[in-house]
């Protein structure tokens, strides 16, 4: 049972130039954070620089019938927190990671099921973070997230994700 203020042990890092069991880190992220289980995510995938989920709407039901705003902006944050401690576990690096700034645009109402993506908003951002963890042990890397249901964008969200100092 998670306990305020104490932290959960981190997952330990896959070998030396691996990669990670996405089921294993869900499994893993559900216990982290308790949350998670709620959110109906089916399967998370990597994809080059794109991870992805595929999500039920059951979970994330407004009294309308569509998806409630507060639960896919959740969703939308927390998969760029994931992008970004993948991205350093691959790596070798196990690190905090924290929302710096979120922003989202809901575009159409989400109406069944969905999948989630995110990948860097410019090209260059992960060999960005990259120097700037080496020169300065800490950095900030802007995603996008994109929900589709069907073919239809239904929710745009950008968000800054810091990678605090190890210490």
């Amino acid at each position: 049972m998670r306990q305020i203020g104490v932290p959960h042990p981190r997952l330990p890092l896959p070998s030396a130039g691996g990669e990670d069991d996405m089921a294993e880190f869900l499994a893993w992220l559900g216990e982290a954070i308790p949350m998670v289980a709620a959110l109906g995510i089916r399967e998370m995938r990597r994809d080059g620089d794109r991870l992805s989920w595929q999500l039920s709407l059951t979970p994330s039901l407004n009294d309308k019938g569509t998806g409630f705003g507060g639960a896919l902006t959740a969703q939308t944050t927390l998969l760029g927190w994931c992008w970004t401690t993948l991205w350093l576990r691959r790596r070798g690096l196990a690190r905090d990671v924290v929302v710096a700034e979120a922003t989202q645009r809901f575009l159409a109402p989400v109406t069944g099921d969905y999948r989630l993506t995110c990948e860097p908003e410019a090209e260059t951002g992960p060999e960005a973070l990259a120097g700037r963890l080496a020169q300065r042990g800490k950095g900030r890397i802007a995603l996008v997230q994109r929900l589709w249901c069907g073919d239809t964008l239904c929710l745009e969200a950008r968000g800054d994700y810091a990678v605090l100092p190890a210490g």
